[in-house]
Formats: structure tokens, C-alpha cells, sequence
């Protein structure tokens, strides 16, 4: 496998100075790559314990206690996997947000190898496939729990953001709020409607 010697440091809990050192007394294979870069080649790899940090996430402060059994599922889960956690984050934001304080201090944290979340889209409702790419680049992961959508309600959340920006740049801040509301209820009508419709062909 192939390092980066700051990442190939980092591994063996020792300085990127040290790791020079190293090079220098001929103890590391390396190799450059087009750009100059220097790079450790170790082909028996690296046994490592992973560090696992949990995420969890609500779209707004009126499902805070969804947050905390949230986080509760997701220990459960570790502790049956045998997982070691070391950090647990917890955060209220739209998942459209990509301006989250806490989240963008977790993706930024190397020390963490595996970042757990119960559903994808608490950690982002788009783009996640990118931040799995960029994280594989420093050989960490995100792992989902389950793969099927997220509860409707915090799905809903979501969408009346969408809709109030929408909203606030066709008629402006006043209006927003009150043109927002009419639209969300104009939704749950149809909903309701579609439901009723259903049921009864099936009656």
C-alpha cells in the first residue's frame, strides 16, 4: 500500500520528521510520484485499530429527543460490532445545510478512520458519494447503518428550507413565512387526498 508520509506518521504514532529520518537510513521503501511528491510504499500494510466516531443529526431543536435515541441506536450498533467509539457528535441543522460547524470539525478530524451514521443523509442529503471519495483519499469511511430513507418528518424539514429560500427570493423576507406555510399545507392536502384515493381503490 501506498502513504502519504504525513498519514504513514500518524499510523505509527511518530513525528513526519521521524518518518524522514527514516528514509534518510534507508529504513522505508518510497517512491514520487508526476508531481514530486514523496510516497511510503509499505507492501505488508499496516495492522491498525480503528477509531469510530458517531454522528448523529436533526433537522430541528423539536426533535431533540429523536437525537439522543439517534445516538443510542448508533452505540448499540458499535457496541455489537465490537467498535471502540471515541467521539460522539451530535448537531441540529438541515441536512442541505454544508455549513455545519460540528460536521465540518469531524470530516477534518484524521485521528477518526470510520465515521458512523444511522442513515446517509444525516450526514448530507446530497454529495456524499464526493465526501466518501475525499476520505478514502486518507484511507477513512463513512459507515451507513441502514441504507433506507430517513424518517418523512425530518425528510419534510428539509423541504420547507428548500421551499422558505425559494420563497424569500420571490417575495421577499415578509411574505416568506406566510407563503411558505400555504405551500406546505397545500402539500399535506394533497397528500391527505393521494391517500384517500389509494385507500379506497383498494377497498
Amino acid at each position: 500500500m501506498k502513504y502519504k508520509i504525513s498519514r504513514y506518521a500518524e499510523l505509527h504514532g511518530v513525528t513526519y520528521r521521524t518518518i524522514w529520518n527514516w528514509i534518510g537510513q534507508g529504513k522505508l521503501k518510497t517512491e514520487k510520484d508526476e508531481t514530486g511528491h514523496t510516497w511510503i510504499i509499505d507492501d505488508a500494510g499496516i495492522e491498525k485499530t480503528k477509531t469510530y466516531a458517531i454522528y448523529a443529526r436533526v433537522s430541528s431543536s423539536e426533535n431533540k429527543k429523536n437525537l439522543d435515541t439517534q445516538v443510542e441506536r448508533l452505540i448499540s450498533f458499535c457496541n455489537a460490532k465490537g467498535y471502540k467509539v471515541k467521539k460522539v457528535v451530535k448537531e441540529i441543522g438541515s441536512g442541505l445545510n454544508d455549513q455545519r460547524p460540528k460536521l465540518e470539525k469531524l470530516l477534518l478530524d484524521k485521528e477518526i478512520d470510520v465515521i458512523v451514521v444511522e442513515h446517509k443523509d444525516r450526514l448530507a442529503r446530497f454529495g456524499l458519494n464526493y465526501i466518501q471519495k475525499l476520505l478514502s483519499l486518507e484511507n477513512r469511511e463513512i459507515e451507513v447503518v441502514n441504507e433506507m430513507d430517513s424518517e418523512r418528518d425530518d425528510l419534510m424539514q428539509d423541504f420547507v428550507s428548500i421551499i422558505t429560500s425559494f420563497c424569500a427570493r420571490l417575495y421577499g423576507k415578509r411574505r416568506t413565512k406566510r407563503m411558505t406555510e400555504k405551500l406546505v399545507k397545500r402539500l399535506e392536502e394533497d397528500k391527505d387526498a393521494t391517500s384517500g384515493e389509494t385507500s379506497s381503490k383498494r377497498e
